[in-house]
């Protein structure tokens, strides 16, 4: 395993940090390094700006994922019309990331009924706003990171349950009590409501 996850950076880094996958590889490119234990290379790809990538798109105007990398570039215009969607799904898969590690939404058990809020705070990004319908209601998971301190909004919709789990340290959390805490993070068990935990943190 640990092999494997070092070949996983090395091959990433051939690539100078940038994407090369297809539509087989995209959606499982940051959960396999997630996996393997790499989040600082999944956030890097993430937050990637030069071609390819995606917020190469982003800081193009994009507001839907393209077919092609690249679709359209300053240098060379458009790609060939007869496979270039400007609204394609593919690799828009690296949604899942945002809402399961950045956001840190996750289903415990079928349909919602048991969650785990677990977001994976990270330098490269100060905060994120993520909110999913499951059929229990709206699940919020928002963060923010100022001077040090994280600020967690979390709301449970009804007939749900779940575990929030506040990265940092002196994590606090209006009138509850953590069951369990380590050296970087605390866990809480809650029924449905919202939320709000502060903690302090390093990026």
């Amino acid at each position: 395993r640990t092999k494997a996850a070092a070949k996983f950076g090395m091959e990433i880094e051939k690539f100078k940090y940038h994407l090369a996958t297809g539509f087989i590889g995209t959606p499982r490119l940051l959960p396999g390094l997630q996996a393997a234990g790499r989040d600082d290379l999944a956030y890097r790809l993430l937050l990637q700006e030069s071609f390819p990538s995606w917020l190469f798109q982003v800081k193009l105007g994009a507001t839907t994922m393209w077919e092609r990398w690249d679709g359209w570039t300053p240098d060379k215009g458009f790609q060939d019309r007869g496979m270039n969607s400007f609204n394609h799904y593919a690799f828009g898969a690296v949604g899942q990331y945002l809402y399961e590690a950045v956001a840190g939404i996750h289903a415990e058990t079928p349909a919602f009924k048991k969650i785990r809020i677990e977001p994976l705070v990270k330098k490269g990004l100060t905060w994120a706003k993520a909110g999913f319908d499951s059929p229990y209601g709206k699940i919020v998971s928002n963060w923010k990171v100022t001077n040090g301190t994280l600020t967690m909004d979390v709301t449970i919709p009804a007939n749900s349950s779940a575990v929030i789990v506040v990265p940092g340290s002196n994590v606090s959390g209006t009138g509850l009590k953590a069951e369990k805490s380590t050296s970087d993070r605390s866990y809480f068990s809650v029924e449905p409501g919202k939320y709000r935990f502060t903690s302090k943190i390093s990026l």
